[in-house]
């Protein structure tokens, strides 16, 4: 392995625009970019723009010297050594310079404000290499000639060895393990990600992760927003991704699209997801019944509890909560409910129907949302049963859902839900 000398290091933006001379000082140009070509972990620059009506750049082994007030030449600048671009070399200025990137430490999408590069000696010669991003406010202000009031600030970089080639000229620059990364991410501050992306990149970034991943950062974006993003996918994508969300968030997302664009989205979806969006879309806006979700854990009352924690085990993944365990006879109708505390506290070989608690406090599917706000916080509860005239269930209305109600912006809900949430689980 070939050992190299480190000559100089320095910023894209301290040398673009210094002036360009040749072996007898006679200015030539300034540099207007650097032609780059990404071989291998580690882009290098094949040559320098002189010029900007021009699509030929001088080769960077005719550079002598670069240093923070131009850039010297071996010789005299001649057309015939002139390097027209390469199919596989990109103008680094011009590609690279305000690139997304996803800054992994602050989970926040950024922009490259600038590119560090080493001016290497290598045994015959010398080399100019790509070595880092800077991603942080002091290359910004690098940027705009202000660095001097930033200088306490540290660079915030990020080694090019950790970023990954793009697959076209316009796709953000993606981090090696990112994908690793982002699906452990906490879905609200995945969310934030995929707002802050440029909304012709959002589509490929969602592709690339897990479905059932994407399903959840989804619960945490606005309604426009989620409809903005729907709509630079294509129909398969959207709806893998209905599938994987609740039932209530499907339909209500549904509902705002055109009626041609839900009924083909709902024929691609598997008939049982479907049928489950369905019949909530049918509910009135500002009804229970437009409120609630289907996915919530019923039992029958004539088992144990051991037999409980054992169906509770199995079902759990697919429940909103699982808090409240609703029990149903045969007809499905509701007959009794038991919070998971009274479950753990109780014997295991008592069946639900001798513990449960059957003074039900419940909603029907036409009652007004006000109506159930109103309800949920009377009796403090964390979810409500809605059912219908005879007493069967049809579904659960979940406290998130009725705060979402009341209080439409999401950064209030957030704060608001978790004192809300946290002081009744104490009770």
């Amino acid at each position: 392995m070939e050992k190299l000398r480190v000559l100089g290091e320095f910023f894209f933006s301290q040398i673009r625009g210094k002036p360009i001379y040749d072996h007898q000082g006679r200015q030539v140009g300034k540099l207007r970019d650097l032609a780059i070509s990404w071989e291998g972990d580690t882009p290098r620059v094949t040559g320098i723009k002189y010029a900007r009506d021009i699509q030929e750049h001088i080769p960077v082994d005719q550079v002598d010297h670069i240093n923070a007030d131009h850039i010297g030449l071996l010789h005299e600048l001649n057309e015939a050594t002139l390097a027209p671009l390469q199919p596989d070399e990109i103008y680094m200025g011009k590609w690279l310079m305000d690139k997304q990137i996803i800054d992994l430490k602050g989970s926040k999408v950024v922009r490259v404000n600038d590119i560090r590069l080493f001016w290497l000696q290598g045994r015959d010669q010398k080399h100019l290499v790509l070595n880092a991003v800077d991603i942080g406010l002091r290359g910004l202000a690098r940027r705009l000639g202000v660095e001097f009031l930033f200088r306490r600030l540290e660079n915030h970089l990020v080694w090019w060895e950790f970023i990954q080639h793009p697959e076209d000229k316009t796709g953000s620059l993606r981090l090696s393990k990112e994908k690793q990364y982002l699906d452990q991410l906490h879905p609200a501050d995945l969310a934030e990600i995929i707002e802050d992306l440029d909304y012709k990149k959002r589509a490929d970034f969602i592709e690339d992760l897990d479905v059932e991943v994407v399903a959840e950062a989804f619960a945490e974006i606005e309604l426009d927003t989620q409809i903005e993003i729907l709509e630079h996918m294509n129909s398969q994508q959207v709806s893998d991704l209905l599938e994987e969300m609740p039932p209530d968030e499907a339909a209500d997302l549904l509902a705002e699209l055109p009626e041609e664009k839900s009924v083909e989205l709902l024929n691609l979806m598997e008939p049982e997801e479907a049928q489950e969006v369905r019949e909530l879309m049918v509910y009135e806006e500002g009804t229970a019944g437009a409120l609630m979700t289907t996915e919530y854990l019923a039992l029958s009352p004539e088992i144990t509890v051991a037999e409980a924690f054992t169906q509770l085990r199995r079902l759990a993944a697919e429940a909103e909560t699982i808090y409240y365990l609703y029990l149903i006879k045969e007809d499905q109708s509701l007959c009794g409910v038991i919070s998971l505390r009274e479950l753990l506290m109780a014997e295991p070989d008592a069946q639900l129907q001798d513990i449960m608690q059957t003074r039900l406090i419940s909603v029907q599917s036409q009652d007004d949302e006000r109506e159930v706000a109103e309800a949920v916080n009377k009796y403090s509860l964390l979810a409500i049963p809605v059912v219908d005239e005879e007493s069967r269930m049809l579904g659960i209305i979940t406290v998130d859902d009725v705060l979402e109600m009341l209080i439409p912006d999401r950064s209030s809900l957030e704060t608001f839900a978790n004192i809300f949430v946290s002081k009744r689980a104490m009770r």
